[in-house]
């Protein structure tokens, strides 16, 4: 079971049009609305595709009620936190050329009396998924609002952990830096300028990525997988290094590609054994890094945060390269 913590969730509101014009007026000729935040959109795509996922994040106000009803509408195990303050709504305007503009709300702030909640939720679900005789897998992923302290995600590790859960997360800033710091994360997702960021210094080659994600895991991580947007994407562990990626697309949308690259690769792992683990031999890890990449290819083809299903995903073709040259500029992947 991969369980999701949402702490700012939203809901996404697309906009398509055929050109966008600062300071004029724009006329969309579609629009779209979507449940979203990060772990909603892994968990989203984990149940299109079959897999068992449950979503916890904190709820409130119409937009809030609407992506609850929205998710239980599309069949998503929704473990909702009401929090009496309303849920954000991100607004994207994607143009013509496959360009892609958001605008982010900040959300709501997260009391104490909430995150504890949130903590209280997944802590339950655990034990579920634990009585259920499943092992539960714990994706922490997101910004975070105001309030929840830089150090929330290092309090969903010490649940995880405290229930025998290992944990996923997909975030940045200062909570990844407080997360990575304490340690005991089996998988982070980065992409390349989070994890610029994270390490201090400019990435620009594959060897540069490697090495930052090899500093990453000495913190204490298993894996380190960095989404490259359209380059593809690198998977570094202890004794691996994986690049995959295919032939060049326009996007009709990139929101929550990531995501949907995230729950590719976790869906993978839980596909290859009867519990999920990221402890990957090398063809595991070669199978899950391929379906991580063609899950993210297909999501960009789809309007607004629509996530995709089976007939969607295209493993063949995504080409898989084992030890790419560390001198390859990213650009050029």
């Amino acid at each position: 079971m991969i369980i999701t913590i949402t702490p700012n969730p939203s809901l996404d509101r697309t906009l398509e049009v055929q050109a966008l014009e600062p300071g004029e007026v724009n006329r969309a000729h579609a629009t779209h609305v979507d449940a979203g935040g990060k772990g909603i959109n892994v968990t989203r795509a984990l149940t299109a595709n079959g897999l068992a996922s449950v979503a916890v994040f904190p709820s409130g106000g119409s937009d809030g009620a609407r992506l609850v009803a929205d998710l239980r509408d599309g069949g998503v195990v929704a473990r909702p936190v009401e929090t009496g303050t309303d849920t954000r709504s991100n607004i994207t305007v994607v143009d013509g050329r496959g360009a892609t503009t958001k605008i982010n709300a900040p959300g709501s702030p997260l009391t104490e009396e909430a995150a504890v909640l949130l903590l209280t939720t997944l802590a339950e679900e655990i034990r579920l998924a634990t009585e259920a005789g499943e092992t539960a897998l714990v994706v922490g992923a997101g910004s975070l609002p105001a309030g929840a302290g830089d150090d929330f995600y290092v309090r969903v590790t010490e649940v995880a952990a405290a229930h025998g859960a290992r944990t996923v997360l997909d975030t940045s800033g200062a909570p990844l830096r407080a997360a990575v710091a304490v340690g005991g994360l089996t998988l982070v997702k980065p992409n390349e300028e989070e994890l610029a960021e994270l390490v201090g210094r400019p990435l620009t080659t594959v060897g540069a990525v490697v090495d930052a994600a090899r500093q990453v895991m000495d913190s204490g991580v298993t894996a380190v997988l960095v989404s490259l947007g359209a380059h593809g994407a690198l998977l570094v562990t202890e004794g691996t290094v994986l690049w995959a990626g295919g032939p060049a697309l326009v996007p009709a949308s990139t929101v929550g590609a990531g995501d949907v690259t995230l729950a590719g690769f976790l869906a993978a792992l839980v596909s290859a054994g009867p519990t999920p683990t990221v402890t990957l031999d090398a063809d595991t890890a070669a199978l899950a890094l391929r379906q991580a990449v063609a899950w993210g290819r297909a999501a960009v083809l789809l309007p607004g945060s629509a996530v995709p299903h089976p007939h969607d995903i295209h493993l063949d073709d995504v080409e898989i390269i084992t030890d790419p040259s560390r001198h390859i500029a990213l650009k050029e992947l």
